[in-house]
């Protein structure tokens, strides 16, 4: 691997000329391929749901259940994850969740499909990707050295094909899947995770961070949390998310719902409503390197939340399905970025040891906070209208960008990562929190 020059004086200072390793590959593929799949069911389950209710909080249980699992697990998890070899957890959890797709599709042949399976299935789902994706970002630094530079050329390219896999080619797909039975666009996601396992299986080993004094797992689980907390830009970092899923999840969770009375969209059109979004997304995972490069990291980072909340009151207010397809194309652009931006900068800054718990700990506050925007979305649909959970979503993303902005601004971000690379005499590389 090449060396990578950093220059902490510039706006961002993740700058450098150097090549990915040919492992990268694999785990692009991999994750691109049940990207695919996940878009696919990204659709069908909430059009699913729509044949066995009309109810919005029978929806946002479905919607709620996807969550749990990192309110329940979510720092346990990431503990598990720093003690285990992080390639086989990720195989193990594709499989296991490839196996567990089969339950829903027998369901549906046998027509006992129901609200309460497709919400248990939903959580297992989620429980067997709290353990993938926890892996997963614990792997990547390892398999790139911790080099900022290819962090961020590498977390822009599995976000961008994500984006096009989850949110292009499978919603629309997901959508038609549908129409040709209710167990196929199950059995495709199926297909997509077990080709994910055996890909992920041919990844080249890492070595796994050196084992430090014996702990308990809630111990060591605590230690990530509080790293997390006593460092303002991770959880600056870490608040962001949290509070945007009360947001995004209270839109989610009456999107299609909106888009079918509100916009007069049917299943196809909704597919296309999604991918909208993506094609935002796919946007903003491209121009993120260069708006860190132009703004700062920290800046950027303002802006892009700045930009999302904007487009959630767009949205709300749309007129027609292509006023909310550009509003939610915008906001796809500010998600998009946000998403290369913010994981490289953690993954730059953070101790192997802790990779995993602190990871797991920012997608738990995440996560964490989905629940509540999902029955928040609920309620306010049925308390009083469609648009009122768009409308009290858009507001709350502008006063979490006020709130977090300086935690996470251009000095904090250079002072980390300066500390990450020359760390002071007897330090290691990454200990320092940033105050």
């Amino acid at each position: 691997m090449s060396e990578t020059l950093i220059d902490v004086e510039t706006p961002n200072p993740m700058r450098a000329v150097a090549t990915l390793p040919t492992g990268f590959g694999r785990l692009w593929t991999a994750q691109t391929v049940s990207s695919l799949g996940d878009g696919v069911t990204h659709a069908a389950l909430p059009l699913l749901a729509l044949t066995l209710t009309r109810d919005p909080m029978a929806l946002a249980v479905v919607t709620a259940a996807g969550t749990l699992p990192w309110l329940l697990f979510g720092v346990l998890g990431g503990a598990l994850v720093d003690r285990w070899d992080r390639r086989r957890t990720m195989w193990v959890a594709d499989t296991m969740r490839a196996v567990l797709l089969a339950i829903p599709a027998a369901a549906a042949v046998l027509d006992v499909l129901s609200i309460p399976l497709l919400a248990a299935v939903a959580f297992l789902l989620a429980l067997g990707g709290l353990f993938f994706d926890t892996a997963a970002t614990a792997y990547l630094p390892d398999l790139l050295g911790r080099d900022p530079a290819l962090l961020e050329r590498a977390n822009s390219r599995l976000r961008g094909t994500q984006t096009a896999a989850s949110g292009f080619a499978g919603p629309p797909a997901g959508s038609a899947l549908l129409t040709l039975g209710r167990t196929v666009p199950l059995l495709a996601d199926m297909v997509s995770f077990m080709l994910s396992a055996l890909l992920v299986r041919s990844l080249p080993a890492v070595p796994r961070p050196a084992a430090g004094a014996r702990e308990s797992l809630l111990r060591q689980a605590r230690a990530g949390a509080s790293y997390v907390f006593r460092d303002r830009l991770l959880l600056g970092l870490a608040l962001r998310p949290a509070v945007g899923n009360i947001a995004f999840l209270a839109v989610e969770t009456v999107l299609a719902l909106f888009a079918r009375e509100r916009l007069a969209m049917g299943p196809f059109g909704f597919g296309l409503l999604l991918t909208a979004e993506a094609a935002g997304g796919l946007l903003g995972a491209g121009i993120a390197s260069f708006l860190g490069r132009r703004l700062g990291t920290g800046t950027a980072l303002t802006c892009t939340a700045a930009v999302e909340g904007l487009a959630i009151l767009g949205l709300a207010g749309a007129p027609n399905p292509y006023v909310a397809g550009l509003a939610l194309a915008v906001c796809g652009a500010g998600m998009g970025a946000t998403m290369v931006l913010a994981p490289s900068l953690r993954q730059a800054i953070v101790p192997a040891r802790l990779m995993g718990r602190v990871a797991s700990t920012s997608r738990m506050l995440a996560m964490c906070a989905a629940p509540v925007g999902a029955f928040l979305g609920g309620w306010l649909a049925t308390t009083y209208d469609l648009r009122t959970p768009l409308y009290a979503a858009g507001g709350l993303l502008l006063a979490m960008t006020a709130v977090t902005a300086t935690m996470t601004s251009n000095r904090r971000v250079e002072t980390a990562l300066r500390n990450a690379t020359t760390p002071g005499p007897g330090q290691q590389p990454t200990d320092v929190p940033a105050r």
